[in-house]
């Protein structure tokens, strides 16, 4: 009689995947992607746009440097879970905790063992699906599992920035020679500290911030931050958009260049499985570079829906969708990428200087 796997990873369309529980013993529902880069666990971990998903990563070995306080990018893990292939225990000096043991710290299932080849090409295949981790440590039939997974609402529509976004107002950086309001749907901490690299005071709000918020601050400029799920669901930050633009210099990152693109009038799509990883190609329309870049979305806008005040500044090389907007007359623009990276490459890092130069210092 063939035995039932006691920990596994149950799609919506009923396909299992077993494993080895490595995390902390619980039962958790979310959408399962993938994550194509080769290092950065951590930071990928940290990212609070992966709220509310079960992130596997491909690369083959994880664990191998351990986790340390430097390499976090917010203050917690706000996926749903992991799944990797194999983890291994820390071997680097920088090393503070493993990755199983911070895992379990931060109450967040995880699978090893699993066979991710198969589990990868399966999402390219089918997309993004609503999943159930089981490892809880006590057995479940995995049919229930996959019934589970069905019944679990999802987080289209949802405000996930709310969930993941700080309570209160807080400065990063009291020094430089401009000031920047960053209204924080997730933000990754690596965002902060490129604005402070590039001279900015850095202010960070809530993202349920009033424009009256922002402007009593007396910014130079305005930056949207990255964040989790669905841009429609985000309330109250694009009529707070709407009611700026025109009167301070715009950027917007990731979930923020939605934002900028729905406040003028565009809309957003869901993408057959995402874009998570940090080598997607992406082209400038100006001057024809192109950059390696990261990103962190399941949505994008749709080019078809742009109003006639935006321009579309970068194409994704991989499935030409929407990277870059900027406003015709006003000063505004935004990317759909990372240039942040942490993790990934730096190729863009410079737009934090195209944005200082935009306020006009």
């Amino acid at each position: 009689m063939p035995t039932e796997p006691l920990s596994y990873l149950a799609l919506a369309d009923g396909t299992i995947f077993p494993g080895h529980s490595c995390g902390a013993p619980c039962d958790m529902p979310g959408e399962a992607v993938f994550n194509t880069g080769m290092t950065g666990y951590q930071e990928i971990l940290s990212d609070p746009s992966y709220y509310g998903q079960v992130v596997t990563l491909s690369t083959a070995e994880v664990g191998n440097y351990g986790c340390n306080q430097e390499d976090m990018e917010s203050r917690s893990f706000f996926l749903s879970g992991l799944v990797v292939q194999t983890l291994n225990p820390p071997s680097s000096w920088r090393s503070q905790e493993s990755l199983a043991d911070c895992l379990k710290r931060m109450g967040k299932p995880a699978l090893q063992g699993v066979d991710t080849r198969r589990l990868v090409l399966h999402l390219r295949e089918h997309g993004t699906q609503k999943a159930w981790l089981h490892a809880d440590g006590t057995p479940m039939p995995p049919e229930k599992a996959v019934e589970l997974a069905r019944q679990w609402p999802g987080l289209d529509g949802l405000d996930c920035a709310a969930k993941v976004a700080a309570d209160a107002p807080y400065a990063w950086c009291d020094q430089g020679d401009c000031t920047v309001v960053v209204v924080d749907c997730g933000v990754k901490w690596n965002i902060l500290r490129s604005l402070a690299q590039a001279g900015c005071r850095v202010r960070v709000l809530p993202a349920g911030c009033t424009a009256d918020d922002i402007l009593a601050c007396r910014p130079d400029g305005l930056l949207l931050s990255n964040g989790p799920g669905d841009p429609d669901g985000v309330e109250g930050v694009i009529p707070c958009v709407q009611a700026l633009l025109g009167k301070l210099p715009v950027m917007g990152i990731c979930l923020g260049h939605q934002i900028l693109g729905l406040s003028c009038g565009g809309r957003t799509g869901r993408l057959p499985f995402g874009h998570h990883g940090c080598n997607h190609p992406v082209q400038e329309v100006e001057t024809g570079a192109v950059e390696i870049t990261s990103q962190n979305h399941n949505f994008a806008l749709l080019p078809e829906s742009l109003p006639d005040s935006l321009e579309v500044t970068h194409w994704n090389l991989n499935d030409h969708t929407v990277e870059g907007i900027r406003h015709k007359t006003l000063p505004a623009f935004s990317v759909q990428y990372h240039p942040e990276a942490a993790p990934g490459p730096w190729d863009a890092a410079h737009l934090f200087r195209r944005f200082r130069d935009m306020m006009g210092k």
